[in-house]
């Protein structure tokens, strides 16, 4: 789902170290809808062949590079920092994304909002932090705080273009089979059935309603129901061939049809 102004969201990387993660981010940039990627102080510049970016390569041309964070950030009103949490003294406001989230999506509908993720090794600097309005974590558990660069940011723009109102909603479900397609399936399986020596003569009537409603209720899918009748096919022509090798089922197992 895209989110209201979207483009005003700079993913700004601090000090990247790993081409593949850059291309990781510009991926998930992508995904959820975002375009506009900064980096200040890339480690390697090699990072817009980075085959990580998958169809994302766009990002990764006009990604813009900085050589310090301030221009990076200067036209953005909003300047939020993501960190693992630890314990040291953050000297600015901290809350988890989910909170946080909501905060930017309203921020975004007018005004430039910075998503600043730090390096790989280190994070955000203090330095870095000094230019945030407040903090953001992703609530990992306590024992293992810190996130893969491409993975931290997949996450944080999922929770930007989640939508409460979208919860309720369902993928389209595969449409099922016809009439036809169930008769046929049908057809096929009481033939099987019948040269298997599973249904009686004396029985067969009331056998046939029975599996003809076993099968309605299967809930067979039209995209599946030339695999299953290839299936089917090829058991009765096994059954055909062989016939003395088919088991003829107990009274037992016809009642619990």
């Amino acid at each position: 789902m895209a989110v209201n102004g979207a483009e005003r969201l700079r993913v700004v990387l601090v000090s990247p170290r790993n081409p593949l993660n850059i291309g990781a981010a510009a991926r998930a940039m992508s995904n959820f809808g975002f375009a506009s990627l900064r980096l200040v102080n890339p480690y390697d510049v090699a990072f817009r062949e980075a085959r990580s970016a998958v169809k994302s390569r766009y990002i990764l041309e006009h990604a813009e590079v900085y050589s310090s964070l301030a221009p990076a950030i200067a036209d953005c009103s909003l300047v939020v920092g993501t960190t693992a949490g630890d314990k040291r003294d953050l000297h600015t406001p901290l809350q988890r994304l989910e909170a946080g989230a909501s905060q930017i999506r309203q921020h975004l509908s007018s005004s430039g909002v910075a998503l600043l993720f730090g390096s790989e090794k280190f994070g955000l600097s203090t330095e870095d932090m000094s230019h945030c309005h407040w903090l953001t974590r992703i609530p990992t558990r306590a024992a293992h705080g810190s996130m893969n660069l491409g993975q931290a940011v997949a996450i944080c723009l999922y929770e930007l273009s989640r939508s409460e109102a979208a919860v309720t909603e369902r993928f389209e479900a595969a449409p099922p089979a016809s009439a036809e397609e169930n008769e046929r399936f049908t057809s096929l399986l009481l033939e099987l059935l019948n040269r298997s020596g599973y249904v009686h003569d004396r029985t067969s009537a009331s056998t046939e309603l029975k599996i003809r409603r076993l099968v309605r209720r299967l809930g067979l899918r039209a995209a599946d129901s030339e695999s299953w009748f290839g299936i089917l096919r090829q058991i009765l022509w096994r059954v055909k061939r062989a016939p003395d090798a088919i088991l003829i089922p107990d009274d037992e197992s016809r009642r619990q049809l």
